[in-house]
Protein backbone atom coordinates (compact mmCIF):
# COMPACT_ATOMS: atom_id res chain seq x y z
CA UNK A 1 0.00 0.00 0.00
CA UNK A 2 1.27 3.54 -0.96
CA UNK A 3 1.82 6.18 1.31
CA UNK A 4 -0.98 9.21 1.66
CA UNK A 5 -0.34 12.43 0.34
CA UNK A 6 -0.09 13.92 4.07
CA UNK A 7 2.74 11.45 4.64
CA UNK A 8 5.06 11.55 1.33
CA UNK A 9 4.85 15.27 1.78
CA UNK A 10 5.87 14.91 5.38
CA UNK A 11 8.56 12.22 4.85
CA UNK A 12 10.06 14.37 2.00
CA UNK A 13 10.44 17.33 4.69
CA UNK A 14 11.44 15.06 7.15
CA UNK A 15 14.02 13.64 5.09
CA UNK A 16 15.10 17.49 3.55
CA UNK A 17 15.47 18.80 7.48
CA UNK A 18 17.59 15.91 8.22
CA UNK A 19 19.77 16.54 5.29
CA UNK A 20 19.84 20.24 6.39
CA UNK A 21 20.75 18.86 10.17
CA UNK A 22 23.85 17.17 8.42
CA UNK A 23 25.15 20.14 7.05
CA UNK A 24 24.97 22.08 9.66
CA UNK A 25 26.26 19.53 12.10
CA UNK A 26 29.38 19.30 9.54
CA UNK A 27 29.24 23.17 8.94
CA UNK A 28 29.62 22.94 13.07
CA UNK A 29 32.53 20.63 12.86
CA UNK A 30 34.48 21.77 10.20
CA UNK A 31 34.18 25.37 9.28
CA UNK A 32 32.79 26.91 12.71
CA UNK A 33 35.29 25.38 14.79
CA UNK A 34 37.84 27.48 15.70
CA UNK A 35 35.86 30.85 14.46
CA UNK A 36 33.28 30.29 17.73
CA UNK A 37 33.77 30.09 21.23
CA UNK A 38 33.14 27.37 23.03
CA UNK A 39 30.15 28.60 24.10
CA UNK A 40 29.27 29.53 20.70
CA UNK A 41 29.74 26.26 19.55
CA UNK A 42 27.70 24.69 22.44
CA UNK A 43 24.64 26.29 21.38
CA UNK A 44 25.40 25.89 17.75
CA UNK A 45 25.86 21.84 18.58
CA UNK A 46 22.43 22.22 20.82
CA UNK A 47 20.70 23.57 17.74
CA UNK A 48 21.79 20.77 15.62
CA UNK A 49 20.58 17.82 17.68
CA UNK A 50 17.47 19.31 18.44
CA UNK A 51 17.18 20.09 14.36
CA UNK A 52 18.08 16.46 13.81
CA UNK A 53 15.41 14.87 16.60
CA UNK A 54 13.06 16.97 15.09
CA UNK A 55 13.44 16.04 11.42
CA UNK A 56 12.87 12.29 12.79
CA UNK A 57 10.15 13.57 14.64
CA UNK A 58 8.00 14.75 11.39
CA UNK A 59 9.51 11.57 9.81
CA UNK A 60 7.42 9.72 12.44
CA UNK A 61 4.36 12.15 12.28
CA UNK A 62 4.54 11.08 8.39
CA UNK A 63 4.70 7.71 9.16
CA UNK A 64 1.23 8.18 12.02
CA UNK A 65 -0.46 9.34 8.60
CA UNK A 66 0.73 6.53 6.28
CA UNK A 67 -2.47 5.19 6.01
CA UNK A 68 -5.10 8.67 6.20
CA UNK A 69 -5.73 9.96 2.87
CA UNK A 70 -6.51 13.25 4.48
CA UNK A 71 -4.64 13.50 7.93
CA UNK A 72 -6.27 13.67 10.86
CA UNK A 73 -5.94 17.80 11.48
CA UNK A 74 -4.06 16.51 14.69
CA UNK A 75 -1.46 15.10 12.95
CA UNK A 76 -1.31 17.98 10.51
CA UNK A 77 -0.95 20.77 13.35
CA UNK A 78 1.83 18.18 15.21
CA UNK A 79 3.80 18.24 12.09
CA UNK A 80 3.31 22.17 11.79
CA UNK A 81 4.43 22.67 15.00
CA UNK A 82 7.26 20.70 14.87
CA UNK A 83 8.43 22.60 11.92
CA UNK A 84 7.96 25.56 13.84
CA UNK A 85 10.02 24.37 16.60
CA UNK A 86 12.98 23.26 14.12
CA UNK A 87 12.79 27.02 13.02
CA UNK A 88 12.09 28.83 16.51
CA UNK A 89 14.46 26.75 18.64
CA UNK A 90 17.18 25.74 16.16
CA UNK A 91 17.22 28.46 14.30
CA UNK A 92 17.36 30.98 17.48
CA UNK A 93 20.26 29.01 18.41
CA UNK A 94 22.19 29.16 15.03
CA UNK A 95 21.80 33.05 14.71
CA UNK A 96 22.83 33.49 17.90
CA UNK A 97 25.70 31.22 17.99
CA UNK A 98 27.38 33.14 14.77
CA UNK A 99 26.59 36.55 16.39
CA UNK A 100 22.43 37.42 15.69
CA UNK A 101 21.98 40.14 18.73
CA UNK A 102 20.42 38.71 22.15
CA UNK A 103 16.96 39.95 21.19
CA UNK A 104 16.59 37.17 19.28
CA UNK A 105 16.59 34.60 22.59
CA UNK A 106 12.99 34.69 23.05
CA UNK A 107 12.11 32.65 20.30
CA UNK A 108 14.06 29.67 21.20
CA UNK A 109 11.49 28.84 24.18
CA UNK A 110 8.25 29.52 21.96
CA UNK A 111 10.24 26.69 19.97
CA UNK A 112 10.47 24.35 22.22
CA UNK A 113 6.63 25.09 23.03
CA UNK A 114 6.14 24.44 19.63
CA UNK A 115 7.96 20.57 19.78
CA UNK A 116 5.89 20.19 23.66
CA UNK A 117 2.93 20.74 22.04
CA UNK A 118 3.63 19.00 18.66
CA UNK A 119 4.91 15.54 20.66
CA UNK A 120 1.87 15.67 22.54
CA UNK A 121 -0.67 15.92 19.60
CA UNK A 122 1.41 13.08 18.12
CA UNK A 123 0.80 11.25 21.33
CA UNK A 124 -3.16 12.08 21.44
CA UNK A 125 -3.80 11.25 17.90
CA UNK A 126 -1.99 7.33 18.48
CA UNK A 127 -4.27 7.39 21.35
CA UNK A 128 -7.08 8.16 19.49
CA UNK A 129 -6.42 5.76 16.45
CA UNK A 130 -8.81 2.84 16.14
CA UNK A 131 -7.66 -0.43 14.31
Amino acid sequence: MGLSRFASRWLAAGAVVMLVGVALGAFGAHVATGRLTGRELEIFRTGVVYHQLHGLGLIAIALAGRDVDAAVGTLRIAAWLMLAGILLFSGSLYAMALGAPRGLGPATPLGGLSFMLSWALLAWSALQRRT
